[in-house]
């Protein structure tokens, strides 16, 4: 397998700027995915999406799977159609939900068998039915099905998760590269790299995945409970073994003294619900840290949610007033509080490239922390 998509463009030390091309586009690195988990990402459209400066979403198997269900995703063109985005879209391999769902799956070598969170009705997930339900989805770039264990995982466990992990993902590039013959979508595969907090099941995991020539690779199974320290420590490790001429993918991350933590070791791509997740439940992400704005404190407050962001929800709207929507449960708070953390983060995203490309990275990451930091109170 080649690597036809990934064009790095300028580093600054470790950290790396440059593009990923598509079927549905080029999307710049690195980059944050917004997370729209059955196809949509909550209180936003695709014009918002793409007005905050969005140039890849996420979709999730799993979900999208239950409901609607692939093959109504396919009869309408896939899920860039069906959703309005016309723009790149990855697809995770439902993975994390369902392991997630610890004690309504039976998990064997040759899959995963669990209960739908919707009716209870019993399915089964093998690495070629993944893979056949991505392909039916139609993203641009789906993910091998990995088994994501949780935190603390015994040793014994974590090694059966890694090896796993190969297995399956053996077996999820055969499919791959027969469906791709037969219909030529251009999608691409992406192995996962997984084996807890352990440095050689780290190092065993990623070799092997490597080892299968994907044309990118993801860091899975980090920031699922283990401390900052721990995660950094592991991805650390992990990235060394990654090739530097493929997009290098850390999944469920993530706060953003985690994005710069993991730019700085090379990381080119991140996914989290954190912006609109939070958003939704009356908390915002703003330059001078999160800002809670459900809080009495704000209920006279005539400022924005973020003094220094230009969205359109800062130059129009106060603190006082979208906390007054969420207080009378009107969709319209949630709408506003999660245009603006989104846009906050497609403009980290924006500054850390410019940053790279200016060679003044570790600079600009000192200073965002400084002020993100430095108003606990505002």
């Amino acid at each position: 397998m080649t690597n036809p998509i990934y064009n790095p463009t300028t580093t600054d030390g470790r950290a790396r700027r440059g593009e990923v091309t598509t079927p549905h586009g080029t999307f710049e690195t690195p980059a944050f995915m917004p997370v729209g988990t059955s196809g949509a990402v909550k209180a936003l459209t695709a014009e918002d999406l793409e007005q905050c400066g969005a140039e890849i979403i996420l979709g999730n198997t799993y979900h999208l799977y239950l409901r609607p269900g692939h093959e109504i995703v396919r009869a309408q063109g896939g899920l860039a159609r069906f959703n309005g985005w016309n723009n790149p879209t990855l697809t995770d391999s439902g993975g994390y939900q369902i392991f997630s769902l610890r004690d309504n799956l039976k998990v064997t070598d040759d899959g995963v068998q669990f209960r739908s969170h919707h009716d209870g009705s019993t399915h089964m997930f093998t690495p070629e039915k993944v893979t056949e339900i991505q392909h039916a989805i139609g993203a641009d770039i789906i993910m091998a099905f990995d088994q994501c264990v949780p935190y603390p995982a015994d040793r014994e466990l974590a090694a059966t998760g890694v090896r796993r992990t190969y297995e399956w993902a053996q077996k999820c590039l055969t499919v791959h590269d027969t469906l791709s013959d037969e219909n030529k979508t251009g999608a691409c595969l992406f192995g996962i790299v997984q084996g807890s907090t352990y440095k050689d099941l780290r190092t065993q995991s990623a070799e092997q995945i490597v080892s299968l020539d994907f044309p990118g690779n993801a860091i899975g199974g980090l920031s699922v409970g283990e401390s900052k320290g721990e995660m950094e420590d592991m991805l650390a490790h992990t990235i060394e073994y990654l090739p530097a001429d493929r997009p290098r993918y850390l999944m469920g991350v993530g706060y953003p003294e985690d994005i710069l933590m993991a730019v700085s070791h090379g990381v080119d791509m991140f996914d989290c619900v954190l912006p609109t997740r939070n958003a939704r439940t009356g908390n915002v992400f703003t330059s001078i840290g999160q800002v809670t704005y459900r809080n009495a404190d704000y209920a006279d407050d005539n400022r924005p949610l973020d003094p220094h962001c230009d969205c359109k929800v800062c130059r129009r709207y106060s603190r006082a007033y979208i906390r007054h929507l969420y207080n009378q449960s009107e969709i319209t708070g949630m709408v506003l509080a999660s245009y603006h953390s989104s846009y906050f983060y497609q403009n980290l995203m924006r500054n850390i490239r410019k940053a790279i490309e200016e060679n003044r990275f570790a600079v600009f990451r000192e200073e965002f922390l400084s002020r993100y930091r430095g108003h606990p109170s505002v």
